[in-house]
């Protein structure tokens, strides 16, 4: 399998150091902060720049996500989400400022390759590998043993097709392969890049409620996506990326509690002059909508 990473951080892996404990942050109220307070913080982003040739492709982007939440990181085609969850896994190094996770820069994480399962563009399957061997041979990779793999597949509800090459799957199982791929190790954290992308009205349902069961059983989500109508049925929290931080808090927050649509209010903070309508039939004025965690 291989994954893309910049030359200048090619060849370092997400592997456990020898620290014993990680000494996370605990996160004060903060105009950045999502969910609860009181505890340290799965992931935060604090003043996290990136830029490529000249072109800065994220600019300043702090924000903090508790345990046990859904958290949609929202944006247009090129808004820098997927760079920003890259730079958060150690897959491209920041320009300035850092992005944490439990409380330290990933290649500081006791026993971060099990603590944190991801999907990311650019990770592919090995080639004429069969769904089940590719899983084997990330799980011999990763200490896991072969009835794990075969628990995977049955959650993400591949045993039909798992004897098949990868290569033939629809994009939709290929997404659930990569989804079983990042829960091999029964991660505390799931970081997935577009997971949504090729599922069928069936598949994201059921995606739903898998992640749902997932930050029930006290796991945190962080995902990016740019269907906004999905998200809204999805996460807890809503942060909204368009090169520099748009917004940062929670869905309720995000829509008013429910007064305007997520895809009104995104198009609203991300710089379109369409004014949002709110989400039911009343004809109440609508807001000037700058409400919110943070806002840019």
């Amino acid at each position: 399998m291989t994954i893309t990473v910049e030359p200048e951080h090619a060849g370092e892996r997400i592997a456990p150091t020898d620290e014993s404990a990680a000494s996370g942050r605990h996160a004060g109220t903060d105009a950045t902060g999502i969910g609860s307070t009181e505890t340290v913080a799965a992931v935060e982003f604090r003043s996290l720049s990136k830029t490529f040739k000249k072109q800065t492709v994220v600019e300043n982007l702090s924000f903090v996500v508790h345990p046990g939440r859904i958290v949609g990181l929202l944006g247009r085609n090129g808004a820098g989400k997927s760079t920003s969850l890259r730079a958060l896994l150690g897959l491209v190094r920041p320009t300035s400022g850092e992005a944490l996770v439990f409380g330290r820069p990933i290649e500081k994480v006791p026993d971060a390759a099990r603590r944190i399962g991801f999907s990311m563009d650019g990770v592919g399957a090995t080639p004429g590998a069969t769904g089940r061997r590719d899983l084997r041979i990330w799980a011999a990779a990763q200490g896991v043993s072969d009835a794990r793999v075969d628990e995977v597949i049955d959650l993400v509800e591949l045993t039909g097709h798992a004897d098949r090459p990868v290569k033939g799957y629809s994009t939709g199982m290929k997404q659930r392969h990569a989804l079983a791929t990042a829960l091999l190790t029964d991660p505390e954290l799931l970081v997935l890049d577009e997971p949504t992308n090729g599922l069928d009205p069936d598949g994201i349902r059921w995606l739903r409620g898998f992640l749902r069961g997932q930050a029930d059983q006290g796991r945190t989500v962080l995902l990016s996506s740019h269907l906004l109508a999905e998200i809204e049925q999805t996460v807890d929290d809503v942060v909204v990326l368009q090169r520099t931080l748009r917004f940062a808090g929670t869905l309720q927050e995000f829509t008013e509690n429910g007064r305007y649509r997520l895809e009104d209010k995104f198009f609203d903070v991300t710089g379109t002059e369409a004014t949002p309508a709110p989400a039911t039939g009343t004809d109440a004025a609508p807001v000037a909508t700058r409400g919110g965690r943070h806002h840019a």
